[in-house]
C-alpha cells in the first residue's frame, strides 16, 4: 500500500523523517518496497497563467501561448493541446526544467516559431495513465485559480508528499488502510492518535427501508452486508484534495461518489460500493453462488464466464456486481445519477480470492477482502462515505441502515504468562514493561497474580488467534533489537548428506564436468508440452484450477520441454551452441488425488560442444555425441546393472530414426536422441539432441563397490581385428562375443574404423577393432596373447558368420 507521509500526520504528532519511519515500520511491522516523492528528479516546473492562445501560422493544430510564470514577462509557448485557453492555471515547465524520464525542455522553435518552455500534462511530469484523470487524457492539466503565479507546482498536485510504499503480508490485512498504519506507527512509538471519524447527519424524511432490502441466504458468503441510500446527488469532480489522496495512492480519481468510496477503502480498508439505484433492475439486495457457465458484463466491458464457485451480488435475482471483486456495467454511477445505493459488506475471503484469480481481476477491493476486513468498522466506514457524498455531492441521507447479515466484532481474550513470555523471548522483562507494550497496542489487559495477563484483541487486528502471536506483539513493540544475544543449542549429530543427495550431487558434477551447463525451467507449462518427452507416456498431466497465465496451467511430466524453450531464448539471441542440462522433479497423475514426484535428469544440445579453432573442424552435436555423454554418465555413477539403446519409434515428438530407449536390466530408465525437425521447428530452434534419465530407477539400482586397482607395471600387447559381417549385424553383439571369449587377460576393446559402400558385396559391412591384453602380474609373451586372440576369431566366424579380413 502506497501510504501517504502528511496523510498520517493528519492523525500523528510524528517528529521523524519518512525514511527513519519507513525502516522502523520495515523493522517492526510490514516490508518496504520504496520511499519516494513523486517530484524526484524534476525542478523548474511552475504555475502559469495562459494570457492569450493563437493559432500557429505553420500548424492546423499547434497554438502560441503567452503565458505569465510570474517573471517581469510573459514567455511565449508553443504548445499542441487541443484543450489550451486562456485564463487557466497550468503547469509549466520553463527552459532548463526536468520532466518525467528525466528530459530536459530547451528553448527552440517549432516550425517556424520560438517556444521558451513547454506547458505540461500530467503524464508529462511523472503521473502515470493509471492515475491520471480521465477528463485529461488529451490535454494539459488545469490547476486550481487560487494557485499563485510563478510557485512551483509540486505543493498544489501533492507531489511533495512523501509516499511510504509498504509491501503487506497476507497477515497483516489490518496495514492496508491507514486507520491500521496509525494504529501501529503509534504503538511503537508511543503516540496517542487522533482519529478523525465523521459522523452521519441523516436529514431525509425517507427511510432507507423504503427504497431497497437484503437478504442473505448463506452468510458464509457474506458474513457482514450493509446498505444506505443517498438521494438527490450531483454528479461532479471530487475537489482536488481527495484527488490527491487518491492518485498519490495509486488510484485514479473519477467522480465524487466513486472517488469516496476510495478514500474510504484508504481510510478504514473498508471497500464500499456506489450503485446507481435508478438503473437497477429492482431494489432487493442478495448474494448468492453463480450458476455453472452463467454470464456477466463487469465494469470493465468484458464479459466472464462464471463458474459455480463465484459469488454475485443480486437485485431481483439479477447479477449487478461480482461480489468483492468489480461491479456490473449496467448499475454504475454516471454523470446522470441522482440517487445512489451505497454498499459495505465483508465477502468469504477465500471465495474472493479464488474468484479474482480465475478471472484475472485484482483489485484493492478484493485485495482486502482477501485479507480480512475489520467488522467493528463496517457501518463506520458505511456512515463515513453516506456523509462525504452528502457533503461533496448533495443530496440526502435516508434514515438508517439496511442490514441483510451481520457478523459481530468479538475481541478475542487471551491469557499470558509472564514466565512464559521471557522463555520464549529471552527476555528478563518484568510485568510493567508488558502492561506498557499492550498499552500502548491499545489492547485491553487484567493483571492476574505476579505472573498472570489476559490480553483482550480487539476485532481490528484478526490475525491474532493465540499466545503466540502475542509474544511476537511484545517482542515487535518491545523492540528485535534490544532482544539478547544468545547461541542457538546445537544438536552432537554429525552433518552429512544422504545417499540420495550424494547421487544427486554428483549427477550434476558429472554433466557439468561434460561440458553442460546447468539450468532451471518453470515445472509449469502448457497442457500441450506436458504431454511431450515422457520417458513412459502416461494419462493426461494434472491440470491446476486458477492458473496464474496460460503458458502455466499444467505440471511438467518431462523436462526437456522446459529446456527446448531455454535453448529458443538463447539461439534468438544469437547464441548458436547450447548445451544444458536440468535435475528436477516431474509430476506423474497415477490415479490418486495427488501425482507422484519423480527426480529426472534431461540434457538438450544444440550446436558444437567444442569451438573450432585452426586444427579442429566445424563437429555440429550428432546422436553418438549424446549417447557418448549418458554412457560416460551411466558408467560414472557405478550402476551394475546392465545398460543397453534399444531402437526406438514411438514418440513423435523424436526423430524416428535417431531415438533410443535406455534399459537398465531390460527396464526402461530414460531416452535420447534427436528431436525432430517438425517439433524442433515449432519450438524455433536448430537440430538439437536430448536426453532424459529416470534418477528414482537410477538411485534404488545396485551400485558397484568402489575398487581400487594398481597400474599394471607390465607391457600391454595389442592385437588389430578387421570384419566383414552382415549389415544386420550390430556393433553391441561383436562386443558382446569379444567380451564373451577375450580371456582373463583382454582389458579394452576400441572400435577404430566402420566402412560400407565400394568394393564390398551387397548387405556387408566392414568394422575394425583394436584389442589389448596385459597382465597385472607378469608379462604376457606371444603364445598366450595368440591363443586368447584365436578364441575370439573363431567365436566371430561361428556366432556371427564373421568373415576375417
Amino acid at each position: 500500500m502506497k501510504v501517504s507521509y502528511q496523510w498520517l500526520k493528519e492523525y500523528l504528532d510524528l517528529d521523524v523523517e519518512p525514511r527513519d519511519l519507513a525502516e522502523k515500520i520495515a523493522r517492526t511491522s510490514v516490508d518496504i518496497n520504496d520511499v519516494y516523492k513523486m517530484d524526484d528528479g524534476l525542478k523548474k516546473i511552475v504555475v502559469g497563467d495562459v494570457l492569450s492562445v493563437e493559432e500557429h501560422p505553420n500548424s492546423d493544430h499547434l497554438h502560441i501561448c503567452q503565458v505569465d510564470v510570474g517573471e517581469d514577462d510573459p514567455i511565449q509557448v508553443v504548445c499542441g493541446a487541443p484543450n489550451v485557453q486562456a485564463g487557466k492555471k497550468v503547469i509549466v515547465a520553463l527552459s532548463g526544467a526536468r520532466i518525467a524520464d528525466n528530459v530536459k525542455i530547451k528553448r527552440g522553435k517549432i516550425r517556424g516559431v520560438e517556444s521558451n518552455g513547454m506547458l505540461c500534462a500530467l503524464q508529462e511530469i511523472g503521473f502515470s495513465d493509471k492515475i491520471a484523470p480521465k477528463d485529461y487524457e488529451a490535454g494539459i492539466y488545469f490547476l486550481p485559480d487560487d494557485a499563485k503565479v510563478g510557485e512551483p507546482v509540486f505543493g498544489y498536485l501533492g507531489m511533495d508528499d512523501p509516499i511510504i510504499d509498504t509491501d503487506v503480508t497476507p497477515n497483516r490485512g489490518d496495514m492496508l488502510s491507514i486507520y491500521g498504519n496509525v494504529n501501529d506507527i503509534a504503538a511503537f512509538y508511543n503516540l496517542k492518535p487522533h482519529f478523525k471519524e465523521l459522523p452521519v447527519e441523516e436529514n431525509a424524511d425517507q427511510a432507507t427501508s423504503e427504497l431497497v432490502s437484503a437478504q442473505i441466504d448463506d452468510e458464509k458468503i457474506a458474513p457482514t452486508y450493509k446498505l444506505r441510500v443517498i438521494k438527490g446527488v450531483k454528479i461532479a469532480d471530487s475537489p482536488l484534495w481527495m484527488q490527491i489522496r487518491l492518485w498519490n495512492a495509486g488510484i485514479r480519481p473519477v467522480n465524487n461518489v466513486v472517488d469516496v468510496t476510495n478514500y474510504i477503502l484508504l481510510k478504514y480498508g473498508q471497500p464500499l460500493h456506489s450503485y446507481d439505484y435508478d438503473q437497477l433492475p429492482g431494489h432487493d439486495f442478495g448474494v448468492r453462488h453463480a450458476n455453472d457457465g452463467e454470464k456477466f458484463t463487469a465494469l470493465d466491458g468484458d464479459e466472464q464466464t462464471l463458474k459455480a464457485n463465484d459469488i454475485l451480488v443480486t437485485v431481483a435475482g439479477q447479477p449487478v456486481a461480482l461480489a468483492g471483486t468489480m461491479g456490473g456495467e449496467g448499475t454504475a454511477v454516471s454523470d446522470q445519477t441522482t440517487t445512489v445505493a451505497l454498499e459495505a459488506a465483508i465477502f468469504g475471503p477465500v471465495m474472493v480470492r479464488k474468484q479474482a484469480r480465475r478471472l484475472d481481476l485484482h483489485s484493492e477491493s478484493s485485495m482486502r477482502f482477501e485479507r480480512g476486513i475489520n467488522p467493528a468498522t463496517v457501518e463506520t466506514a458505511l456512515d463515513e462515505a453516506a456523509e462525504l457524498i452528502k457533503e461533496l455531492a448533495g443530496g440526502q441521507v435516508t434514515k438508517g441502515i439496511v442490514t441483510g447479515s451481520e457478523k459481530p466484532a468479538i475481541d478475542k481474550q487471551i491469557t499470558l504468562s509472564l514466565n512464559k513470555i521471557n522463555h520464549v523471548l529471552g527476555t528478563d522483562l518484568k510485568m510493567a514493561d508488558v502492561e506498557d507494550v499492550f498499552k500502548r497496542l491499545n489492547f485491553g489487559y487484567q493483571v492476574n497474580g505476579d505472573d498472570q495477563i489476559v490480553v483482550t484483541v480487539p476485532s481490528r487486528r484478526w490475525d491474532i488467534f493465540v499466545a503466540a502471536d502475542l509474544y511476537e506483539e511484545v517482542a515487535r513493540i518491545y523492540g528485535y533489537d534490544n532482544l539478547p544475544e544468545t547461541l542457538p543449542v546445537m544438536t552432537r549429530n554429525r552433518g552429512g548428506l544422504t545417499a540420495r543427495q550424494r547421487f544427486i550431487r554428483a549427477s550434476r558434477h558429472d554433466l557439468e564436468g561434460m561440458g553442460l551447463t546447468q539450468a532451471i525451467s518453470y515445472s509449469l507449462t502448457t497442457v500441450d508440452k506436458a504431454k511431450q518427452f515422457q520417458i513412459d507416456p502416461v494419462a493426461e498431466p494434472m491440470k491446476l484450477d486458477f492458473p496464474m497465465s496460460s503458458d502455466h496451467v499444467a505440471t511438467r511430466m518431462s523436462i526437456i520441454s522446459g529446456l527446448l524453450l531455454d535453448i529458443a531464448y538463447n539461439v534468438s539471441r544469437n547464441v548458436d551452441n547450447v548445451a544444458l542440462y536440468e535435475e528436477g522433479r516431474v509430476f506423474l497423475p497415477k490415479g490418486g488425488e495427488r501425482p507422484e514426484e519423480q527426480e529426472h535428469l534431461a540434457g538438450a544440445i544444440t550446436g558444437q560442444m567444442l569451438a573450432n579453432d585452426w586444427h579442429t573442424e566445424d563437429r555440429p552435436v550428432d546422436f553418438f555425441q549424446v549417447k557418448g555423454i549418458v554412457e560416460r554418465y551411466l558408467h560414472n555413477m557405478g550402476l551394475a546393472g546392465k545398460v543397453t539403446y534399444v531402437a526406438d519409434q514411438s514418440r513423435q515428438e523424436m526423430h524416428p530414426g535417431r531415438t533410443a530407449n535406455i534399459l537398465l536390466d531390460g527396464q526402461l530408465i530414460g531416452f535420447l536422441g534427436q528431436v525432430h525437425p517438425s517439433t524442433a521447428k515449432a519450438y524455433k530452434i536448430p537440430a538439437t539432441y536430448v536426453f532424459e534419465l529416470n534418477l528414482e530407477a537410477l538411485i534404488a539400482a545396485p551400485k558397484v563397490d568402489n575398487e581400487y586397482h594398481p597400474i599394471s607395471r607390465y607391457p600391454s600387447i595389442t592385437r588389430d581385428i578387421a570384419l566383414l559381417v552382415d549389415n544386420d549385424v550390430t556393433n553391441e553383439m561383436i562386443m558382446d562375443v569379444i567380451d564373451k571369449r577375450g580371456g582373463a587377460f583382454l582389458k579394452d576393446v576400441h572400435l577404430f574404423d566402420v566402412y560400407s559402400g565400394t568394393h564390398l558385396p551387397n548387405g556387408k559391412k566392414s568394422l575394425a577393432y583394436t584389442l589389448t591384453y596385459q597382465d597385472d602380474h607378469d608379462t604376457l609373451t606371444e603364445d598366450q596373447v595368440n591363443a586368447a586372440f584365436n578364441k575370439v576369431t573363431k567365436a566371430l566366424q561361428d556366432d556371427l558368420s564373421a568373415e576375417i579380413r
